[in-house]
């Protein structure tokens, strides 16, 4: 429980930061930034709202209320979907910007992006909301509500896992490596020419796509682990899952919400200068405040000559 209540503070903190810098730094409001923001909120979410569900469901709760214990299991699965999505969107915005540059303008606004971030959070909604629709399981008359117990194995690793999560991850990476592959033929053909400011250009999309590929990579990592052993438990239903190993990759699963600001702030170099700088104004604001309740009587003072100025 200790672990899960620091990745949820980690992650409501961090995501928070994200949005603040995006919102304050004009340069960062980009059609990508947007995506990556409402990838952002998603984390926010499953700090703030899924990951207590998630406390409170290993412990059984709550009891006896069925469609309230679906719904607090289904909220991972629709904020996991959202960020699923929002990688997407990402994936596909970057290979708009490298093999359609001239119909990038007119393909990716700002209006569009947020057409596509409500598009994506309605359909996460609704594949989470699956389970109360009636796909789950009888719960048992003890009423504790299990994971296991009531959200039924077949949605989990038929429909959520190879329809809503493995097929987006495989269309993701082939699109990341038709990038890599392109822009490197790109940089080979612009070196050989000697062109240097083209140069610079592809290696700052390589650098982004680079970035970005880590972010997917990551989320990959963490959520690959969780959905194997629902297909371990679905396939072999008598088997036994070690209860260390089960925890380990929920925990692995929720930390994922933690650390895509901190690769951000080690990647790419505007986020990072961003965060310095929210960082330097609290810090001067935590001083100032410091300051006046240190000498609450002091005041500031008007010089001579400003007040006899006209």
């Amino acid at each position: 429980m200790a672990a899960e209540l620091v990745i949820a503070f980690l992650s409501t903190t961090g995501n928070l930061l994200v949005c603040a810098a995006v919102g304050l730094n004009r340069k960062l409001r980009t059609v990508t930034n947007y995506f990556l923001v409402s990838l952002a909120v998603a984390d926010i979410c499953v700090g703030l709202i899924a990951i207590p569900c998630a406390i409170l469901t290993d412990v059984g709760l709550p009891r006896s209320n069925l469609y309230l214990c679906l719904l607090m299991l289904s909220v991972l699965i629709m904020f996991t979907q959202s960020s699923i999505f929002s990688l997407l969107a990402v994936a596909v915005e970057r290979y708009v910007a490298i093999f359609m540059p001239f119909r990038y303008q007119i393909l990716m606004t700002s209006r569009n992006a947020v057409l596509v971030i409500l598009t994506t959070w309605l359909l996460a909604f609704l594949i989470g909301l699956v389970p109360l629709m009636g796909w789950h399981k009888t719960p048992p008359d003890s009423g504790y509500c299990f994971f296991v117990l009531v959200v039924d194995m077949t949605y989990m690793v038929y429909f959520n896992f190879f329809a809503c999560v493995l097929t987006p991850l495989l269309i993701m990476f082939l699109i990341y490596a038709r990038i890599f592959v392109t822009v490197k033929r790109q940089v080979r053909r612009i070196a050989s020419e000697q062109q240097r400011r083209a140069a610079a250009s592809v290696r700052r999309e390589m650098k982004m796509a680079t970035s970005l590929f880590l972010v997917l990579f990551l989320f990959t990592v963490c959520w690959i682990p969780l959905h194997i052993i629902n297909c371990f438990l679905l396939l072999c239903p008598h088997c036994s899952v070690p209860l260390e190993l089960l925890l380990t990759a929920i925990i692995l699963s929720h930390a994922n919400s933690a650390v895509n600001p901190f690769l951000y702030a080690y990647t790419m170099t505007a986020f990072r200068d961003t965060f310095k700088a929210i960082f330097l104004c609290c810090r001067a604001m935590g001083d100032r405040e410091e300051a006046n309740r240190t000498n609450p009587g002091e005041e500031t003072h008007t010089r001579p000559e400003q007040a006899s100025d006209p």
